[in-house]
């Protein structure tokens, strides 16, 4: 009968055992699933959260590249309608004119903190190039040949600073990834160049043009 006893003892407590092994198994997978489920769901919030952190600079980048664009045009077109009115003898508001003109300085300035070099290179080289623009209309009054300063400020409007213009748009959109030209680098390259040497040669002939106005007085 002892020998029974302890037989039933023994069986009871290896059942007893099993059941709390069992039990701590049981407690160990479902936490072991538990921390996978949680590290998981963390990884998973993560990536959601980089990928509206990346979205959001993205629009960031598409609202600044489009105010860029939109004052650069208005900037151009502000001062090729100065020059339209002041030949038909109509008054010039320059306030309109300087209105554009501040615009753009400050959408230029917010983008020399968040541009490309590349695309920093030709929004710097079109401000230089608005700038020499913003002093042919300024220096119209005082132009010894009216009617070859009008010509040559209509060319210069309708022609290199508009190309200028036109360069910054297709940068930035290309920028974006919104426009992908296998040429992009070495048109980019020409019309640089080409802009450079106009804008160089206008402001040597504006230079001249104010020495013989001072010369004069």
């Amino acid at each position: 009968m002892d020998e029974l006893g302890d037989l039933v003892d023994v069986t009871t407590l290896a059942v007893a055992l099993i059941g709390v092994g069992g039990t701590l198994s049981g407690t160990l997978g479902g936490a072991v699933l538990s921390q996978r489920a949680n590290r998981e769901q963390n990884e998973r919030a993560d990536r959601d959260r980089e990928q509206e952190r990346h979205e959001q600079a993205q629009q960031a980048k598409r609202d600044l590249y489009a105010h860029l664009n939109s004052t650069a045009r208005a900037y151009r077109i502000a001062a090729r309608d100065a020059v339209h009115a002041a030949e038909r003898g109509e008054g010039v508001d320059p306030a309109v004119l300087d209105a554009a003109k501040e615009a753009w300085a400050d959408q230029y300035s917010q983008a020399q903190m968040a541009l490309a070099k590349d695309v920093l290179h030709v929004a710097s080289t079109l401000n230089g190039t608005l700038q020499v623009g913003y002093s042919v209309v300024r220096q119209l009054p005082s132009s010894p040949n009216l009617d070859e300063a009008y010509q040559r400020a209509k060319a210069w409007f309708n022609g290199p600073l508009s190309d200028g213009v036109y360069l910054l748009r297709v940068v930035l959109r290309h920028d974006l990834g919104v426009e992908v030209d296998p040429h992009f680098e070495q048109t980019r390259t020409q019309m640089l160049a080409a802009l450079s040497s106009e804008r160089h040669r206008l402001e040597r002939v504006l230079a001249a043009e104010r020495a013989q106005a001072a010369g004069s007085n």
